[in-house]
């Protein structure tokens, strides 16, 4: 092997642009050798080829349905040729070429005639990233469009395709390079299936998305029925009694207040065909801030609701109370009773008789306690 070879031998990233006749196979002899020498004359015309080969860092590999041109100068350079070229064979409608490019390592080696030639990832992708698109197609290597991203110029040209599936299932990231002038816009045959199926599963996406949508609805329009059942279908005779709220200072007092609440709890009770809702139940209601008539109504399924409040000071003491519709969380009834504490217990007792007694007479005029 001469010194010669053995010093182009060697392993450098190159900027590589594959260049294919669309249809070659298809031609006859004639058309073949026509074919290739409009494509050698519309490559030597471009300006960027001319520059390179001038400059010497420039490799013309001739593949027999097209060509690989090897810019040892910059990124830009075999998109730049590539734009030109698509220009040129606008003026050659009969050229339909198909141009890969990519970045990447190639090296030297010789053939049976010990004859330097190049071999390496480099072209290989290349060739991969071209043999995804069709007639008029400018591809590129994801790695290719994220340095062309860095010039302002090339980014409105720039339009991802996604991967495409090639040789030996090995998957290489697409981008079209074309504007309205060069390249071809329509997206590759390759392409379309993997489109499809995206679409599919977008729609299928889109599918499950509005049937969790349409669960979420269906549960709360059930939920919201329910909730306005719970109330339609409270039987009208019935009551749940509230905890009383100690307006005292002294919180020792609180007794007071959840006596009053017994009795008239103990009051209710007695009277017949009254739903009267238990103390345990309602108790979880103490805290006032927490309250809300129409939803304890609903909650607990009774059309009214009392409550009220208990205030003691020295030797007096005076209780509030009002009776609610919880539907409409309208007043039906209100009442204030002052009294002396002498006899606490009978104050509880004088004071639910009263307020049972006007419950009566509200809720059930015509029955009496038992």
């Amino acid at each position: 092997m001469s010194a010669e070879i053995r010093k182009e031998i060697q392993l450098e990233i190159a900027h590589v642009l594959f260049i294919d006749i669309v249809g070659y196979s298809k031609l006859s002899i004639n058309e073949q050798r026509a074919a290739v020498d409009e494509l050698n004359e519309v490559v030597r015309a471009s300006e960027q080829f001319q520059k390179a080969e001038a400059a010497a860092r420039l490799i013309k590999i001739p593949t027999g349905d097209g060509m690989v041109l090897v810019f040892y100068t910059s990124p830009e350079a075999p998109a730049q040729c590539a734009v030109e070229i698509s220009r040129a064979v606008k003026e050659h409608p009969r050229l339909q070429l198909r141009m890969g490019i990519h970045s990447g390592p190639v090296s030297g080696v010789a053939d049976v005639n010990e004859r330097a030639n190049l071999a390496g990832a480099g072209l290989n992708i290349a060739e991969r990233v071209m043999d995804c698109g069709d007639a008029g197609h400018i591809l590129l290597s994801k790695h290719v469009a994220e340095d062309l991203e860095e010039y302002e110029r090339w980014r409105p040209l720039l339009h991802d395709l996604g991967s495409c599936e090639v040789k030996h299932g090995m998957r290489v990231s697409v981008v079209n390079l074309h504007d309205d002038q060069i390249g071809n816009a329509k997206p590759p045959r390759k392409f379309e299936t993997v489109y499809k199926r995206r679409m599919r599963l977008r729609w299928a996406a889109m599918a499950a998305a509005l049937l969790a949508l349409a669960a979420i609805a269906a549960g709360a329009v059930m939920f919201s029925r329910n909730r306005v059942q719970s109330t339609l279908v409270a039987p009208e005779k019935s009551i749940a009694v509230l905890p009383f709220e100690n307006l005292s200072e002294e919180k020792a007092n609180e007794f007071f207040a959840d006596g009053v609440q017994d009795e008239i709890l103990t009051g209710l009770s007695r009277v017949a065909d009254l739903k009267v809702i238990s103390r345990t139940s309602v108790m979880q209601y103490k805290t006032r801030a927490k309250r809300n008539l129409r939803e304890i109504g609903a909650a607990l399924g009774v059309v009214h609701v009392l409550e009220g409040t208990v205030q003691r000071a020295g030797g007096r003491v005076r209780v509030s109370a009002q009776l609610i519709d919880a539907r409409t969380d309208s007043h039906l009834w209100a009442e204030r009773y002052d009294r002396d504490v002498a006899d606490v217990f009978g104050i509880e007792s004088e004071l639910a008789g009263k307020i049972v007694a006007q419950l009566q007479a509200k809720i059930s005029p015509s029955e009496k306690a038992a």
